[in-house]
């Protein structure tokens, strides 16, 4: 099969010299692939203005946060060597094996998705192939993503039109208010996805000036979790290792999603070769499991299909995750008698300060983390890694509804019967994948994006039996990535 050039570089030399007209004026610079996964190569001065500007604020500079490694501040802070991660104790988790969740907390909006959006529109900008005194970017998704994409719009000068369901938490529509010039609120909650991509083809139907950036297909989705997320895993990794070389790293655990935090598998397990991915989901919507269907409260994990841009050949295990464990782990963590309770576990005051780091969906990671430890039975030597989406800071409207369902607030014995819940956590619903079981997984593609969605069957194809050709040539994009934008950023300073 023929080589593809999945990621769309093409330059339109004239629209690229408006654009660049239009980004001097704004006084925007584009930062590379390179800078986001080491920000020792973010130039001094931008530095200097990073100090003066807090992480939400609408600045281009903040495209230079768009990095793991932000201090854990939320104005003026610069980076750090190492990511903000927590890592989750015996006494929390049950298990012996070391659990690390690194924080998306400090990514400007508060989630990592404002990365993801940023490598699917910078390319169609850098080209030309983006005109934002005409087009505007239609960012589908079940929350974060439609966040990201519409600040990263903002930032560059672009129009967004944000949509996501109508049943999100009220932060996420609130704060769009303020940063998207449109947002369409579809039917039903984060497992509503159709509903979502029946939406972009009604604005491709009726807006000429409508560009769709589906997170769910956008390889730049794929390219930028495979060298930015990646990578910042490997120096928590490393950086555990050289403290103890008895540490074996054991594996990647993330929820579905969008697809593209998936590719941290393809990176790590190239470095370390016994390593595994494991993929979950929520039970009440078991797709990749048991092909099934449903609604579920685990916000920002959108499902009923399987994502594009997820490298199904390289998933190890899939995994469901009852959504009432979810709440109930991240009422723990996010409620004072859940505090309380962890300190009298003898769980440090360091840790319980951290744990406000963690969303419903970076409580679903962490049990994740939890079936898969108690499935191949690790011990204290075993390392897995995971990711926290946000933070608790877009839940806490869910917090009250909890409570107003209770009808009382969260205390000492709701404390106990959540933690007892998780403690009987069991290796059920999980399937470590054969050949053919990554193979089903796979074939479901076929009716969500061939079927409804126009792809082509032959890059389906392409995604399974031409892996070099395919999954192997975008991750060789990055240097082609950062080259359109060094070469943008030079036509800016000609201007």
């Amino acid at each position: 099969m023929a080589n593809h050039d999945l990621i769309n570089l093409e330059v339109n030399e004239e629209q690229r010299k408006k654009v660049a007209k239009i980004m001097k004026e704004k006084g925007v610079r584009i930062p590379t692939l390179k800078q986001m996964k080491d920000p020792s190569l973010i130039p001094d001065e931008i530095k200097e203005g990073l100090k003066k500007i807090g992480n939400w604020d609408i600045d281009p500079l903040n495209l230079y946060r768009i990095s793991w490694y932000n201090e854990p501040k939320l104005e003026g802070g610069l980076f750090n060597d190492l990511p903000t991660y927590i890592e989750i104790p015996s006494e929390v988790s049950g298990v012996p094996a070391k659990i690390v969740a690194m924080s998306g907390k400090y990514f400007p909006t508060g989630c990592h998705k404002v990365g993801a959006s940023y490598a699917c529109l910078v390319p169609r900008l850098v080209t030309g192939q983006f005109d934002p005194e005409y087009h505007s970017a239609v960012w589908p998704s079940t929350g974060n993503y439609c966040r990201g994409g519409a600040f990263n719009s903002k930032l560059l000068g672009c129009k967004s039109i944000a949509i996501l369901p109508e049943n999100m938490s009220a932060e996420r529509f609130n704060w769009l208010k303020e940063v998207a010039n449109e947002t369409i609120a579809t039917y039903g909650s984060e497992s509503n996805v159709k509903e979502i991509y029946d939406e972009t083809w009604r604005l491709r139907r009726e807006r000429p000036d409508a560009v769709i950036f589906n997170q769910f297909a956008e390889l730049g989705n794929h390219l930028w979790h495979y060298n930015i997320t990646a990578g910042a895993m490997e120096s928590i990794i490393e950086h555990y290792i050289s403290e103890d070389s008895n540490v074996n790293f054991a594996g990647v655990c993330v929820t579905s999603g969008s697809g593209g935090s998936t590719a941290t598998g393809d990176y790590l397990k190239k470095k370390y070769p016994l390593s595994k991915l494991a993929v979950g989901e929520a039970l009440q919507c078991p797709t990749l499991l048991y092909n099934g269907y449903g609604d579920h409260r685990i916000e920002g994990i959108g499902d009923k299909h399987i994502p594009w841009v997820h490298n199904c050949k390289n998933t190890d295990m899939v995994m469901a995750i009852d959504d009432n464990d979810a709440v109930a782990q991240f009422e723990l963590f996010n409620e004072e008698a859940g505090h309380e309770f962890y300190k009298g576990l003898g769980v440090s005051q360091e840790t319980i300060d951290k744990m406000n780091l963690i969303g419903i969906s970076g409580a679903a990671n962490i049990l994740m983390c939890v079936k898969f430890a108690k499935y191949f039975e690790l011990t204290e030597n075993d390392l897995l890694i995971t990711v926290l989406t946000d933070s608790a800071d877009m839940y806490g409207s869910r917090l009250e509804e909890y409570e107003e369902a209770r009808g009382h607030k969260f205390n000492e014995q709701d404390a106990m019967l959540n933690y007892k819940q998780i403690q009987d956590l069991k290796i059920d619903h999980m399937e470590e994948l054969s050949y053919y079981g990554k193979k089903r997984i796979h074939n479901l593609k076929y009716y969500t994006w061939v079927e409804q969605q126009g792809m082509e069957v032959s890059e389906l194809n392409a995604q399974w039996y031409d892996y070099d050709n395919y999954w192997e040539r975008v991750h060789e994009m990055a240097d082609e990535f950062d080259a359109a934008i060094e070469e943008f950023n030079a036509l800016i300073d000609e201007m």
